[in-house]
């Protein structure tokens, strides 16, 4: 079994988050760290609950980076996954489901026509995603609860519905 009671960790929060739901909103931030602006193919990023964390990335080499660090791409990907595999192991772990062993793997197809302004007619961003999540289950796993565990698995994967429903993005623009 899990080495963790999810369920109970989560229980009191659910309970504020019925009594209070303004409770509930969380913004998550992350600003660019002062790195050589005369750089332009690489940028530093923290998340500012994490201000010791910094994340390296630049553009990709599809676009004229170096290809020594993560591009945003890469680091869109890694966020579907992680997203996808801390939910399947939440879901599972609340179900009482066993796990075996976990792989899940996101692939995002991008065309750099439309970011290189080559062609005006192909859109700028990915043109297809695949998710791929390879789930076994321990012995004795009934194959109807297995079937719950990937439904809310891809209902609760909050990444997933994101890109699957978009939100609004507002844009604050200045220049000095």
């Amino acid at each position: 079994m899990a080495s963790v009671d999810l369920r109970a960790i989560q229980a009191p929060l659910k309970e504020r988050y019925r009594l209070d739901p303004a409770s509930a909103t969380v913004v998550t931030v992350a600003c660019s760290v002062p790195f050589d602006p005369s750089d332009p193919q690489h940028c530093v990023v923290a998340p500012t609950e994490f201000p010791d964390v910094q994340i390296r990335s630049g553009l990709h080499p599809a676009a004229g980076g170096t290809g020594d660090v993560p591009c945003p791409g890469d680091i869109l990907a890694a966020a579907l996954v992680i997203c996808e595999e801390s939910t399947i192991r939440s879901v599972a772990g609340n179900m009482g489901i066993e796990l075996q062993s976990l792989e899940v793997e996101a692939r995002i197809h991008w065309d750099f026509r439309g970011t290189m302004g080559v062609d005006r007619e192909t859109p700028v961003g990915a043109a297809g995603i695949e998710l791929r999540s390879r789930v076994k289950l321990k012995e004795g796993a009934n194959q109807e609860r297995a079937q719950k565990l990937l439904g809310s698995t891809e209902r609760y994967c909050s990444t997933l519905q994101t890109l699957r429903h978009g939100v609004e993005v507002k844009i604050d623009f200045e220049l000095e």
